[in-house]
C-alpha cells in the first residue's frame, strides 16, 4: 500500500511538472487561452477529475483490502 502511494505521489508530481512547463511555453494557443482566462477553467476541471479519480481508487483499495481481510 505504501509503495502504491509513493508511486502515485511521484506520478502526480511528474504530471504537475509537465503541466507547469507547458504553461510557461510561448505557444500561441496557450497565450490566447491565458489572455481570455479560460486556461484556469481547464486546469480546474482537469484537477477536479484527477482528484476524483485518485479518491475513487483509494476508496476502492480500502474496500478491497477490507474484503481480503475477511
Amino acid at each position: 500500500m505504501k509503495n502504491k502511494m509513493l508511486t502515485l505521489l511521484f506520478a502526480v508530481a511528474m504530471i504537475s511538472t509537465q503541466a507547469q512547463q507547458s504553461f510557461t511555453s510561448n505557444d500561441a494557443t496557450a497565450s490566447v487561452m491565458r489572455s481570455n482566462g479560460k486556461i484556469y477553467v481547464v486546469v480546474a476541471v482537469v484537477l477536479t477529475i484527477l482528484f476524483g479519480l485518485i479518491a475513487y481508487v483509494i476508496r476502492l483499495d480500502r474496500k478491497i483490502s477490507k474484503l481480503e481481510k475477511e
